[in-house]
């Protein structure tokens, strides 16, 4: 059904070309398999075969269930009260590209989502195709695994095997971060969409914490996290300065290494001296490091402390906080994204 309604309404949409169509049918069968594979939580809860490990995953998905409708205002509906396993560690690719002195996404349109800043792939082998092609026209690619999306409400998103192979905050996080996209979702602006759902997940997860007793988003683990993106937030700075400047290329190429290998010096100071050797991003930062690899920090986290603002100035009250966002919206882009970028001088 998903199939025929993307292929009648192709000339509608705009969609043109046999690649294209190929595209969304292999988007359609994704969807299709991953909604085919859907069973009740309750089911698998009383089912004699459920593993018990399993079993406690799911009480605790239908647990934060309940508290983001109940206690964070967040959509209340049939998503996260099935689960589905797509028998992989992800359920999509998303390639980034970008160009070689740029840290805007080549961005791709799409009928309901608009533009956002990357493609998604339920197949391996074809997010590998796309990403050589654009390669092979100068571009810099990056592909990372998906672990959980979000139809904006168009179906009952399932909690997903991917899910749940991360902490109970990291899986209490992603269900709250999923449904805020539910709440509020602009199409065609990547960043506004992705930090606020950040924003809201923190947010969150904080209350969630709180009342449950558990120890606060401040933990050890958290602390490296935000550590690790503001190291990263501030190489975008440096690249971009370099970009920005009127220097020949291949100036700017040479000090595009250069400022990859600052930051990458920075990285073992902060791993081998607060962190007392904690190694878990090495493989990140030993990799090859690009701007459609940096693109995600400044999609998901660039615009979370002007969230933050917002939600100061709401009173910290989230329905409040959800509705200002909702006016900010509905601004002109370069207006929210300035807004969300500059600090107010005034007292909220």
């Amino acid at each position: 059904m998903i199939l025929r309604g993307l292929l009648a309404a192709a000339p509608l949409l705009g969609l043109s070309g046999c690649a294209t169509l190929d595209y969304y049918a292999h988007l359609a069968r994704g969807q299709y398999q991953l909604l085919s594979a859907r069973q009740p939580i309750t089911r698998l809860l009383a089912a004699p075969s459920t593993s018990e490990t399993l079993r406690a995953r799911l009480r605790l998905a239908l647990e934060a269930r309940a508290f983001a409708s109940e206690v964070l205002a967040l959509p209340r509906n049939g998503s996260y009260t099935g689960y589905a396993d797509v028998g992989r560690p992800w359920v999509l690719k998303n390639l980034f590209a970008a160009k070689e002195f740029s840290l805007d996404p080549v961005e791709q349109c799409f009928p309901i989502a608009g533009c956002v800043a990357y493609r998604g792939y339920y197949d391996a082998a074809r997010a590998r195709d796309e990403a050589e092609r654009l390669k092979a026209d100068g571009y810099e690619v990056f592909i990372g695994d998906v672990p959980a999306f979000s139809t904006l409400g168009w179906f009952d998103d399932p909690l997903l095997n991917t899910m749940l192979r991360w902490d109970d905050d990291e899986l209490v996080g992603t269900i709250f971060h999923e449904l805020a996209h539910q709440r509020l979702y602009l199409p065609g602006d990547t960043a506004f969409n992705e930090s606020f759902a950040s924003f809201v997940e923190r947010e969150g997860l904080r209350r969630w914490q709180a009342a449950r007793g558990l120890p606060d988003a401040g933990s050890l683990r958290s602390v490296r996290a935000e550590q690790f993106v503001a190291l990263m937030l501030k190489l975008r700075e440096r690249l971009q300065a370099i970009y920005d400047g009127d220097q020949p290329d291949d100036v700017k190429r040479k000090a595009k290494v250069a400022a990859i290998a600052t930051m990458r010096d920075e990285y073992r100071a902060l791993r081998d001296g607060e962190w007392q050797g904690y190694a878990g991003y090495d493989d990140f930062v030993n990799g090859e490091i690009n701007n459609a690899k940096l693109l995600p920090f400044g999609l998901y986290h660039a615009l979370i402390p002007g969230f933050a603002r917002l939600f100061e100035a709401s009173g910290g009250d989230l329905p409040a906080f959800y509705k200002a966002a909702e006016t900010l919206g509905k601004a002109d882009p370069e207006q929210r994204q300035q807004a969300l970028e500059t600090p107010s001088t005034t007292s909220p």
